[in-house]
């Protein structure tokens, strides 16, 4: 793909549509809606697999297209097109007129925003593909040097760049360019006939540097090994009720899928979240702050803006244990009567906005992480998560540990296989007893899924120490 120098010029182009033009069509076919937009979006991608020894995929696709939307009262009209012309504007449009009129003024627009947290340069462009198979052949060498239990290597890279414009009437076109960079590294290690495996990932919103630096890429493959080594060793899970001390990043994910959808704002709006109504309560123990915050620089999950050209923003929704407020789009905050947050989110033009999750975190406490281990009798240390599943409503959840230990009189023991943790988000953080001092980000590799779209996330936490989870285990 080529470079360039104005990523405009992807989504106009003489005889199909103007930028004067997409304002003109936005302020006719919204000019009966209480709010919406015309998002117009390029998006180029790429992903390389390397699996068994050889490149097994190389993917590359562009699509360019827009959506357009329309909100009356509580009813939203959505219609969009791969052709970004004025003719198939007009079209869509059309679908818009079977909305009710709004009975108010068009809301105003979100705040402008010049703060750029990611490069607007492609990471597609920056290095050629040769290099980049290179790589892949490179870590999957390495990775076989690394143990002769080594049976099979896994890498993949990935990168996507996107141009994104959300065009309103009633104010500046808004223009965001997301870059967005992954590896991954999975290793199966086989030893007595018994295999397991072990992997880790990384990336964020940059270029490929990082992912090429050898320190980044060693270090995946050397926790990746671990992992599967590990697990070479596992015996088999216990199950009840016992103690779970958490490790800091990736364990995070409990909190996005137990308590961070539960805390978004269409949810609570329509009464089904086991959180509804209960701002100004205590859902949490004390010294549990949880954070969702899309304005970090590079993150995986961060955003300029969100895709209703909403600044993102640090916003609070539990603090020392009292909730505080929900995660907000455009119309579930219009609807509740509160400001949006910069959560309207969305997997490209072919979908709607709805309230969604950025980098969701809890904040760090005062406790020494190894005071924490040493409160443990007899529970397990949950250091890496695989898939989980969580109900909105009742908001109870199963998750998959993926590296485990038991942990016996302060003590980390033998790794275990198979255990899964359950229990439900609106009483696990009340049985939160200790907060780390170390809390930290997972290392860029979270997809967040509602609603059938898919949209990159981010997770974290310190080290947690949660009286009275039920473990599932296998033995």
């Amino acid at each position: 793909m080529t470079m360039h120098p104005d990523p405009r010029s992807l989504l106009y182009r003489p005889g199909h549509l103007t930028p004067d033009e997409a304002r003109q069509l936005a302020a006719q076919t919204l000019k009966s809606c209480d709010d919406g937009e015309l998002y117009l979006q390029f998006i180029a991608s790429e992903a390389f697999g390397f699996d068994d020894g050889r490149l097994k995929t190389a993917d590359y696709s562009r699509d360019a297209g827009f959506g357009l939307r329309g909100v009356s009262g509580e009813m939203t009209g959505f219609a969009h097109a791969n052709d970004i012309s004025a003719a198939a504007i007009r079209r869509a449009g059309e679908t818009l007129a079977l909305l009710d009129p709004a009975s108010a003024p068009m809301a105003a627009a979100p705040r402008a925003n010049n703060r750029h947290l990611y490069s607007d340069a492609s990471p597609l462009d920056a290095i050629g593909f040769a290099e980049k198979v290179a790589l892949l052949e490179t870590i999957d060498a390495a990775a076989r040097a690394r143990d002769p239990r080594v049976a099979q290597v896994t890498a993949s890279l990935s990168a996507s760049w996107s141009v994104v414009e959300i065009v309103r009437p009633n104010a500046e076109a808004c223009l965001d360019v997301r870059p967005l960079v992954r590896l991954n590294v999975s290793i199966v290690a086989e030893s007595n006939g018994r295999r397991e495996t072990g992997s880790f990932g990384m990336g964020g919103r940059w270029m490929y540097d990082a992912l090429f630096d050898p320190a980044n890429w060693n270090r995946a493959i050397d926790v990746a090994l671990a992992q599967a080594l590990t697990n070479l060793e596992s015996v088999a899970a216990p199950a009840g009720e016992m103690t779970v001390l958490l490790a800091p990043g990736w364990p995070g994910i409990i909190l996005h899928e137990a308590i961070g959808h539960g805390l978004e704002g269409d949810f609570n709006r329509k009464g089904t979240s086991a959180f509804s109504g209960r701002v100004g309560q205590r859902v949490a123990a004390e010294g549990v702050t949880v954070v969702d915050d899309g304005s970090l620089a590079g993150r995986r999950g961060s955003l300029s803006v969100d895709d209703e050209g909403t600044p993102t923003q640090e916003t609070v929704l539990i603090e020392d244990g009292i909730l505080k407020g929900y995660l907000q789009d455009r119309l579930n905050a219009r609807l509740m009567g509160v400001a949006p947050t910069g959560n309207g989110r969305r997997e490209s033009y072919a979908h709607a906005p709805m309230p969604r999750m950025t980098n969701t975190f809890m904040k760090g406490g005062n406790d020494n992480p190894a005071e924490l281990l040493s409160r443990v009798k007899r529970g397990i240390f949950a250091k890496s998560f695989g898939g989980g599943q969580v109900d909105i409503t009742s908001g109870k959840f199963v998750f998959t540990c993926t590296e485990a230990y038991l942990v016996e009189d302060g003590k980390i023991g033998a790794p275990i296989k198979g255990a899964t943790l359950i229990g439900d988000g609106p009483s696990v953080l009340t049985r939160v007893s200790g907060i780390g001092d170390d809390m930290a980000l997972d290392e860029g590799i979270g997809v967040c899924g509602k609603g059938g779209q898919s949209v990159p996330a981010g997770v974290g936490q310190p080290t947690l120490l949660i009286d009275g989870l039920t473990v599932g285990g296998t033995g």
